[in-house]
């Protein structure tokens, strides 16, 4: 054993098998498969329905943006609100050609709910309300079913 072997240097670049040559593992669920979706698009799609059964009663809710964020932000003053007023959701009045939006915040929501329909319950809430300040009405007014749940 005087001129030992040596070692081949790996390849630069993504494996294409693993080490014992069955090849990379693949997704556990094809992606049109719900089990794929993330919590984050699982909590879009809530928004998304929710906005869908009240654009049948006021179609003007087509020309508000609606969006998700993760977290509200704390905008310089660290008064603005406390750990017992975190909000679930804010409006953002239509300005400079941009249009309306609504914001509903995920994590402070998913924190309040245990299951999918508390859950769905709480967002079409959200929702709701943040429609009903951003067009001057009530809650009931926007959605008369508001509050039976």
């Amino acid at each position: 054993m005087d001129n030992p072997v040596p070692p081949r240097a790996a390849a630069p670049g993504p494996r294409r098998r693993d080490r014992h040559g069955r090849g990379m593992r693949g997704p556990v669920a094809p992606p049109q498969v719900p089990l794929a979706a993330s919590r984050s698009e699982v909590f879009a799609d809530l928004v998304q329905d929710s906005v869908e059964r009240l654009e049948r009663r006021w179609p003007q809710l087509a020309d508000i943006d609606f969006l998700v964020l993760e977290v509200p932000r704390l905008d310089g003053s660290r008064e603005a609100w406390n750990d017992e007023a975190v909000p679930l959701g804010g409006t953002v009045p239509a300005r400079e050609g941009r249009p309306a939006r609504v914001v509903v915040y995920r994590r402070p929501v998913e924190i309040r709910t245990k299951g999918r329909e508390e859950r769905a319950a709480l967002v079409h809430e959200v929702v709701v309300e943040q429609v009903a300040e951003l067009l001057g009405l009530t809650p009931e007014t926007v959605d008369p079913r508001y509050g039976e749940d």
